[in-house]
């Protein structure tokens, strides 16, 4: 089949991030990673011209397709699956939990530029405790930059700087895993960077037990604020008391010199409930 002579005749919108998967392979690849089966209902966000959607169909008991691009919905439309519903929403607007009944798998492939809002949507910020769009999701299939998925899955032994803020939105809430690297190829317009497709499995409970779920947040943020500053002085700028810092600090044997992107998200939750427990 022939995508990049169906993609070719559509006009991408550069500013919605369009850039279509036409890469049987990698369609079939997401297919089979998602584990779809006849009981399944699936979301795909960002749908374009159909292209993954028309496999989905063929497998899942409902697809729920929701596209902004109106004439991306025209292409759509023309599946003419009976078990696709197409929804003309912004998917940073849509409430999952009010889709259907049961649970769901996501499959998307996403705008590159708003993939951390799309998660935090997705699994909730590490201090929501009830996100009802989670509550709905068992596993997300999500194409992303490469350096993002790279991001995603890091630690703090990763190199650079991947280890971050996204990776912790990534984990609290879900196993991380990449799949496959696609290359720039596979895509119609070719995008700047390599892609990789990744799988989020989502978990009933947060990676940690804390007292304190938003203090958590607080703290992680303080401790990626300024990257080139030691834990301690991100700390004191983010609001906790310098003697509550060098308590926890000592407490834990962490050294004052030391930076955030070289504390695990376990050390991070100790931190936190040390400086709630001292402030």
């Amino acid at each position: 089949m022939n995508y990049f002579e169906r993609a070719k005749y559509f006009r991408t919108k550069k500013r919605l991030g369009q850039n279509f998967l036409i890469d049987g392979e990698v369609i079939a690849d997401i297919i089979n990673y998602a584990n779809i089966s006849d009981n399944d209902t699936v979301l795909e966000i960002g749908p374009g011209v159909g292209f993954v959607t028309e496999q989905l169909v063929k497998h899942a008991k409902k697809v729920i397709a929701v596209e902004l691009d109106e004439e991306a919905i025209k292409e759509l439309k023309k599946l003419n699956a009976p078990n696709l519903e197409i929804i003309h929403n912004d998917i940073l607007k849509t409430d999952l939990s009010t889709l259907c009944e049961g649970d769901i798998k996501v499959v998307a492939n996403i705008p590159y530029y708003i993939t951390s809002p799309i998660i935090a949507h997705l699994l909730g910020e590490v201090d929501d405790l009830n996100n009802k769009n989670r509550a709905k999701i068992t596993d997300i299939i999500l194409m992303v930059q490469e350096e993002v998925a790279r991001r995603m899955c890091a630690n703090e032994n990763s190199q650079g700087k991947q280890y971050g803020l996204l990776t912790i939105l990534s984990q609290f809430w879900a196993n991380v895993e990449i799949l496959r690297i696609v290359g720039r190829k596979c895509f119609y317009p070719a995008p700047k960077v390599t892609s990789a497709l990744v799988k989020l499995t989502v978990n009933k409970k947060p990676m940690l037990e804390l007292s304190d779920y938003s203090h958590f947040r607080k703290t992680v943020r303080a401790g990626f604020a300024q990257r080139r500053k030691n834990i301690k002085n991100c700390l004191l700028n983010g609001g906790f008391s310098k003697d509550a810092v060098l308590k926890t600090l000592s407490e834990l044997g962490i050294g004052e010199n030391t930076r955030g992107e070289k504390l695990s998200i376990e050390t991070f939750g100790k931190i936190s409930e040390l400086l709630k427990k001292y402030c």
